[in-house]
């Protein structure tokens, strides 16, 4: 019955934070608020609610060693899974995406990350400074695409009528309020039973919780970016799968431990330090020909990632 509650947990977590992003758009959308303001704040928050709801709640359930784990399983899956598998499908265009400098400050995140971890522990102090950078990096993107607005007519008027995701202008606003409630209960009990279930089997079979965080959580969570970057190889539109990993890898390490760590402290397993966090990092830099070299992800880099990846969850599981 643990596994059933944890696929429950997911499967509940997924569908609440799919439901709350759609409710939430529209929401934005019907009372005016631009479409660039929704994409740069509502949809990157709402497409990571699972995320911070288990980190959460893992505190809350005593169990901290899950919401570290997530995070960095999650970080690592992103570029070695979800880069990876995509490519076995189709050639990913990456050489077509300028995420050079969203590429740095993702480093430069990840370096802070892992000096903050080194200090034992994820405290309010860790929480402020991990706060001060997201802030950093939302007030960055959302200068930067006011500059891109005012430079370029053209650019403009297509940043103006984009298309967000779940957006539906004649959505009713009775099913707008459906889609939010759906989100606002569906993500705590999903988060609740995929916690539960988690430690449950992490006790039974003797591993520790971070070693669930890194697999079974971090996977899981991982498959809403696995099943869009999929579906973008199919219609072609890979090129801007890059930039999307490399924001949901900066937005998991400064907001979601941020505001957990002011839930609760983190304790940091010495095994991260040892081992998984240097992991993290190493998958981080083996994108750069990707991102400054101008290269596509051929099926052979994706043969490479999805490799590297399972025999990073061999030994975590060893």
């Amino acid at each position: 019955m643990d596994w059933v509650f944890a696929m429950l947990g997911l499967g509940i977590l997924l569908l609440a934070g799919d439901s709350l992003v759609r409710g939430a758009v529209n929401l934005a959308l019907r009372v005016g608020i631009p479409a660039l303001i929704v994409s740069l704040t509502i949809v990157a928050f709402g497409t990571s609610a699972p995320e911070l709801l288990i980190s959460i709640q893992a505190i809350l359930a005593n169990a901290p060693g899950i919401a570290l784990g997530n995070v960095v399983g999650s970080n690592t899956a992103n570029i070695l899974l979800v880069l990876g598998v995509p490519a076995l499908i189709a050639v990913m265009h990456t050489s077509e995406c300028d995420s050079r400098k969203t590429y740095l400050m993702m480093i430069a995140a990840s370096l802070l990350f892992i000096a903050l971890a080194f200090r034992g522990v994820f405290d309010w102090i860790a929480a402020l400074v991990l706060l001060a950078g997201l802030a950093l990096m939302l007030g960055d993107s959302f200068l930067h695409a006011q500059r891109h607005r005012r430079d370029a007519a053209a650019a403009a008027a297509l940043l103006d009528e984009e298309e967000v995701e779940g957006a539906d202008p004649d959505m009713p606003w009775w099913k707008i309020l459906v889609f939010l409630a759906l989100g606002l209960v569906g993500l705590p009990l999903g988060a609740d039973l995929l916690i539960d279930g988690a430690s449950s089997i992490a006790r039974r079979y003797g591993v520790s919780e971070s070693v669930i965080g890194l697999t079974l959580v971090a996977v899981g969570t991982s498959l809403p970016e696995l099943a869009t970057t999929v579906m973008a190889v199919i219609r072609r539109q890979a090129d801007v799968a890059l930039g999307n990993v490399i924001g949901s890898n900066m937005f998991n390490l400064l907001a979601i431990i941020g505001v957990a760590a002011l839930i609760g402290p983190i304790p940091v397993d010495p095994q991260f330090l040892r081992f998984d966090l240097w992991v993290m990092l190493g998958a981080s830099l083996l994108i750069i020909p990707f991102v400054f070299l101008g290269r596509d992800i051929t099926r052979i880099w994706g043969i490479g990632l999805t490799a590297l990846y399972a025999a990073y969850i061999a030994l975590v599981l060893t």
